[in-house]
């Protein structure tokens, strides 16, 4: 028996914002991994998790990690005290501010993500209000905020390489007409995908300003590459409007098990936590950054990092003697660079760059980030920094593909010369 034809109509019934929405896409996703690929387009830590060897062995017990596998049929910890704890520890340096911050300045969720769209959704009316952002900066900021239906107000960084807030700019759009509808604004430090990190006296002039009320978020996902002492985490037992988030992603070493955390005044931080899901972090998560976050786990993070620092000082050096290669356009903070790719005119060319992107990892297993179409990004690839094997095959297969990609286009000019000069004669192909 045929079934009454239903009046379902998805174009009319979703939210016009969310079908606008494309789904997410990363390098990776054209090429396929037979296992020798060296994946530098994703700014991870190729070093692995910080977890300590008696743990990541293939001999250990499971009840090395402290995981109750038999506790998996109850519910995880909602608050988290125990873990907030020792993130607060990691950041009372007391080299911003001689007060402590506690769990009670803190959020926990899945990434850095989850407190961006939470901040959204605390802080905006959809359909009315709106976010700052200074590109290029992280996509998932506006990504948020289009699922959100919160619109955007862009101040660009300023030019490379520094790729500072232009502080100037920032403070007009908060004094501006539309001010009272900026709840938001967004600044990544070191910058994503800059490498750069911002002035300490620049965010004070944001949070300073006289009349504006809203909210700085500071993203520090990459603060572990930059110097000692540059996280301002701690800083927001100073300021009740600013929110600091971090992830344990990137120098920590577990993108895997997704926990990002957001240091905020306990007034904000209650919101936040007020707002997320019940137990939006789940025990085997929990337990394995809580151990990275001990003695035995910083160690090893530590070390790491080192390990990367040494590596990204070989790319600094080695890379400026590759032909073909360009000036880098961001900073020193964060374990990425962003590089020019130059035509075989030895100008900065975004032709190039995506040929050479496509061949690297087409042709050489060798996957690294397309950054031309941003702002200040002409011509550039972003090159997280690998370990010393991967970044010994990185520099041999980017001089060769180089090499390639100015040959071919040697060849292809030559040839449409040629084609020129019969035409002009009257010879007919």
């Amino acid at each position: 028996m045929a079934s009454k034809k239903s009046p379902f109509n998805l174009q009319t019934c979703a939210r016009p914002n969310i079908l606008a929405l494309e789904p997410y896409r990363c390098a990776r996703d054209d090429y396929k991994d037979d296992g020798t690929n060296i994946l530098l387009d994703a700014n991870e830590n190729a070093y692995g998790p910080s977890l300590p060897t008696s743990i990541t062995s293939t001999n250990t017990s499971t009840k090395d990690l402290s995981i109750d596998f038999l506790g998996l049929n109850r519910y995880p910890d909602p608050h988290q005290h125990e873990l907030k704890q020792l993130l607060c520890s990691l950041r009372n340096t007391h080299a911003h501010t001689p007060k402590n911050i506690t769990p009670e300045n803190l959020f926990v969720g899945v990434g850095s993500d989850e407190a961006i769209d939470a901040l959204l959704r605390c802080f905006c009316v959809p359909g009315k209000d709106k976010i700052l952002v200074c590109p290029p900066t992280y996509g998932m900021y506006s990504v948020s905020a289009q699922v959100n239906d919160i619109r955007l107000v862009r101040v660009p960084l300023l030019s490379a390489p520094g790729f500072g807030i232009d502080v100037r700019g920032i403070k007009s759009a908060l004094s501006g007409s539309e001010a009272s509808n900026i709840k938001l604004v967004y600044i990544c430090s070191p910058g994503n995908p800059t490498g750069s990190l911002i002035a300490k006296e620049d965010l004070k002039e944001i949070l300073e300003h006289e009349t504006w009320n809203g909210v700085v978020v500071l993203d520090e996902a990459y603060i572990d590459f930059a110097p000692e002492g540059s996280s301002l985490a701690e800083w927001v037992a100073e300021w009740p409007n600013l929110v600091v988030m971090q992830t344990l992603s990137k120098a920590f070493g577990l993108a895997g098990i997704r926990l990002g955390a957001a240091f905020t005044s306990p007034r904000i931080a209650s919101l936040l936590n007020n707002l997320k899901a019940p137990y939006n972090i789940s025990s085997p998560t929990s337990a394995i950054a809580s151990q990275a976050l001990l003695e035995n786990g910083l160690q090893v993070m530590q070390g790491n990092r080192e390990k990367i620092i040494v590596q990204r000082k070989r790319l600094l050096n080695k890379l400026p003697k590759v032909g073909g290669i360009g000036r880098f356009r961001g900073g020193e903070a964060s374990n990425f660079l962003l590089v020019e790719i130059l035509d075989k005119e030895r100008k900065p060319d975004n032709v190039t760059a995506l040929k050479v992107y496509e061949k690297l990892a087409e042709n050489r297993g060798v996957v690294v980030r397309f950054r031309g179409k941003e702002h200040g990004c002409f011509g550039c690839l972003r090159i997280t920094v690998g370990t010393e094997t991967e970044v010994t095959r990185f520099l041999k297969e980017i001089q060769e593909v180089i090499k390639e990609v100015h040959h071919s286009d040697t060849q292809v000019n030559g040839a449409l010369e040629e084609d020129k000069e019969k035409e002009a004669n009257g010879v007919v192909a």
